[in-house]
């Protein structure tokens, strides 16, 4: 299979697919050929699905199988869409579309419509949008192939694009710092189980670009697996930050275990955090080093990620969740020291519910890597309520792929950095069984406190013995430090929680942390 590292690279240079002139129903378009034009409204696709989810799962027809295994990673480099015969190569529309060529890693076809007035035209495959290098597949590829998704152009003429659909429901953006990293995806169903996780898939696309002075390019998908349908809308905006307004419309066609509404995964090898799982000789590898949280309570948190020795599962338990996502906080490149993929340009993605979301929680899964290329980290909203054969469920949201946490908070600090070491005092005999903890925070809430105010670390734990705690002001700064030695006498994870107060003023978000004594060996 393609690869996690593979694929960033592929989004990263393979070249673009490319033009919709003025569209018009029966007109001539310079480049793309389209079907006949017939009438759409997002209403007509949500009951489109909802009828498709009260049938039997149809698995997708792989098409010239043989021939698709010819274009493999490399193969798959040398296509290059020609740019003259881009979606708006003309400048009629304000971000350009192209159009991913399938192969070996990506058989099944989806169909592309594009949208004007109401009216859907179907884009009709070519083998001669395309040039093919040195690999001769010009001689072999049929005209009836399809495209495996499409990406999004930053503006006529140019060569960078900022969102990318490519396989299963996954897309992804490259964010305000213009650097692919994460996914998000439409749905998850039953990840993290004893059963295999279902992958649905987004099955058609209608693309509908905006006028070249308008920042708003909208996308209408059609989903579908064995599970679950469903429609969505999603207005992807681009301006100085990328936002994607997103109307997920979900019908259950079997009793589901878990559903995971607006899904993200990532990456996470290690950090200063682990620095003892590290085999390469860059500081740190990761997309994203946290998860944070909102809860709809008020309250901030902040949960470092961990590379477990075996899949683990969290849950924490909300309602109405003001916004949770996976982040990259450290934004520092000697931390990483790599100018190849740029890991401290990673965008962080912020999931900001629209409407009332209800009862249930956010669940994290780590999964144990061993290497950068494959994706071990997923979040997603987990309803309390049953998903039962048969029922509906609508869910609004904003997707933030941002350099930042918006919405950040000034009357609490956030959490800058966690490191691990020896438990005990330097220059002392140091005791067995212990780790030493030591927790940053920075933000505007600290700027006002003396170094000789008395700040407290508050600290609890699920298991074992906290000693040697404290806090101080690094010296020449208005970073606060929190110290704590945490002594455990088995295996067990331990659940620990931390913040800052003076007096009853709470100054920093919460930390959390699942220690794993089993990978520290």
């Amino acid at each position: 299979m393609l690869n996690r590292r593979q694929f960033l690279f592929l989004m990263a240079t393979v070249s673009t697919l490319t033009g919709l002139g003025p569209i018009r129903s029966g007109a001539e378009t310079i480049g793309l050929q389209f079907s006949k034009a017939k009438s759409f409204t997002f209403d007509e696709l949500k009951r489109r699905a909802q009828a498709m989810a009260r049938k039997p799962y149809q698995e997708p027809a792989i098409r010239h199988s043989d021939v698709l295994d010819a274009i493999d990673y490399d193969a798959f480099q040398q296509i290059i869409f020609d740019r003259e015969q881009e979606l708006g190569a003309d400048g009629s529309v304000n971000f350009p579309a192209q159009f991913f060529h399938l192969g070996r890693y990506f058989k099944v076809p989806v169909k592309l419509h594009v949208l004007d007035s109401g009216q859907a035209m179907e884009i009709l495959y070519r083998p001669d949008y395309f040039t093919f290098g040195e690999t001769s597949l010009d001689k072999i590829l049929p005209d009836d192939l399809g495209f495996s998704g499409f990406r999004l152009q930053e503006g006529p003429g140019v060569t960078t694009d900022w969102l990318a659909f490519l396989g299963a429901s996954y897309f992804r953006s490259s964010g305000e710092l213009n650097q692919y990293g994460l996914s998000a995806r439409g749905v998850a169903i039953d990840p993290a189980l004893p059963t295999p996780e279902e992958f649905p898939r987004f099955t058609e696309f209608w693309l509908e670009p905006g006028t070249p002075e308008s920042d708003v390019f909208v996308v209408y998908a059609m989903l579908d697996g064995p599970s679950i349908t469903g429609a969505f809308r999603m207005d992807c905006v681009k301006n100085q930050q990328i936002v994607m307004d997103i109307d997920a419309n979900l019908y259950a066609r079997q009793d589901i275990r878990r559903m995971g509404i607006a899904p993200l995964t990532s990456m996470f090898w290690y950090a200063e955090n682990n620095r003892h799982q590290a085999r390469d000789w860059r500081p740190e590898i990761h997309d994203s080093d946290g998860l944070a949280m909102w809860t709809g309570t008020g309250e901030r948190l902040w949960r470092p990620l961990n590379n477990p020795s075996s899949v683990m599962t969290n849950s924490f338990i909300d309602a109405n969740p003001k916004g949770f996502g996976l982040l990259q906080r450290d934004r520092a490149f000697y931390h990483y020291e790599d100018d190849g993929v740029f890991y401290d340009r990673r965008p962080s993605v912020w999931i900001e519910p629209t409407s009332e979301w209800g009862e249930g929680e956010v669940q994290l899964i780590e999964i144990p890597t061993d290497d950068e290329i494959h994706d071990n980290i997923v979040i997603y909203w987990l309803p309390k309520e049953p998903v039962k054969a048969g029922s509906a469920w609508e869910y609004t949201y904003r997707l933030h792929w941002a350099s930042s946490e918006p919405y950040a908070s000034n009357a609490v600090a956030q959490v800058s950095h966690t490191r691990l070491g020896n438990a005990g005092i330097p220059g002392q005999p140091r005791p067995k069984g212990g780790w030493k903890f030591v927790i940053d925070f920075e933000g505007k809430s600290l700027h006002d406190i003396d170094k000789l105010d008395k700040v407290e670390p508050v600290i609890s734990t699920t298991k074992g013995r906290i000693d040697n705690n404290y806090a101080l002001q690094v010296v020449g700064t208005k970073t606060w430090r929190a110290f704590f030695d945490l002594y455990v006498e088995s295996d067990d994870p331990v659940n620990l929680r931390l913040f800052l107060k003076l007096g009853d003023r709470t100054l920093t978000e919460t930390w959390l942390y699942q220690y794993l004594p089993f990978t520290y060996g």
